[in-house]
């Protein structure tokens, strides 16, 4: 991105934030990092260079992996408590043939849609929008699929009084014994509670430029070093690339992107169609009981250290 529009995008943020009251604080440290990181830095920390194309603006967004791999797509609204959120897609369709949930989170592609979608970043509604329409798929029977790209929950005061918090967890507690196949991809940032509340699954699949961290890059650096522009030494100490995430077990597969999805999204789609579609037909194989207990073993046994 040319100097000038990072600046550009910037002065869009702080105005938005002002305007609105929106705590966007992450992107604008993230776009400030930008502005100021040397040119060989990519190849200092590689992990750095996967955040970058994972916040690419030109890369697909999930709603862009519902369009062209889920054929018939029916869009459901409303969490049936207090409201519909926009930062959250959920509907049935048919993939590969084969009825479906499909949930994704959605981001903008402009700075009009990102104030729509709220920068992909859900309330509560959201979370329990999602949770309704899993509960749905397990009394008809059907798998749930599952597209995240999100920086985190929504942090906002009224995303607290809406109860953020206990709506992660109730997707925690209930996806765990959701009776159906469960196949959750990354295609983008995978950021902390926010994704994991839509990755209790069978299978973690992650596309190769993405990332899955439990804070943010900038967030870990203003911890830990006191300064957000550490934010690429952060991001190499977080492991939070697909390559060193599928080396500690935390996720299945990694989908090839070809030249990348801003380049030729086609590719990666494709691969991540035919994953799927694998997954799906060995899961839906699985007994009832055996789905369920190879899912809590799955989750019980991640962080464990050799030997222990």
């Amino acid at each position: 991105m040319a100097t000038q529009e990072v600046l550009s995008k910037i002065e869009e943020l702080r105005k938005l934030a002002k305007s609105e009251g929106v705590d966007i604080a992450d992107q604008i440290k993230s776009l400030e990092v930008q502005l100021n990181k040397p040119a060989t830095e990519p190849d200092a920390f590689p992990a750095w260079y996967n955040v970058q194309l994972s916040r690419r603006q030109d890369r697909p967004k999930p709603q862009d992996f519902v369009d062209a791999l889920i054929d018939g797509f029916i869009e459901l609204k409303g969490d049936r408590f207090a409201g519909d959120d926009k930062a959250i897609l959920g509907g049935i369709g048919t993939f590969e043939g084969r009825a479906v949930t499909v949930i994704s989170t959605r981001r903008g592609s402009s700075l009009q849609t990102n104030m729509e979608y709220n920068f992909g970043m859900p309330h509560p509604e959201g979370y329990r929008k999602a949770m309704r329409l899993i509960q749905q798929a397990a009394k008809f029977h059907r798998p749930v699929i599952l597209f995240v790209d999100t920086p985190g929950a929504y942090p906002g005061v009224d995303s607290e009084d809406h109860g953020i918090s206990e709506a992660i967890a109730r997707n925690l507690f209930e996806m765990i014994d959701v009776p159906v196949p469960i196949v959750t991809t990354i295609t983008g940032e995978g950021g902390s509670g926010g994704a994991l509340a839509l990755s209790v699954a069978d299978r973690i699949l992650m596309m190769e430029n993405a990332i899955f961290s439990v804070i943010s890059p900038e967030g870990c650096a203003s911890i830990l070093f006191k300064d957000s522009t550490q934010a690429p030494r952060a991001a190499q100490s977080l492991k939070l690339d697909a390559k060193s995430l599928k080396e500690l077990g935390l996720i299945d597969a990694i989908i090839s992107e070809g030249d990348g999805l801003h380049v030729s999204p086609k590719a990666g789609m494709d691969a991540l169609r035919a994953q799927i579609s694998k997954d799906l037909q060995e899961l839906s194989g699985q007994t009832t009981e055996t789905l369920l207990e190879n899912r809590y073993r799955k989750f019980r046994e991640m962080g464990r250290v050799l030997g222990n």
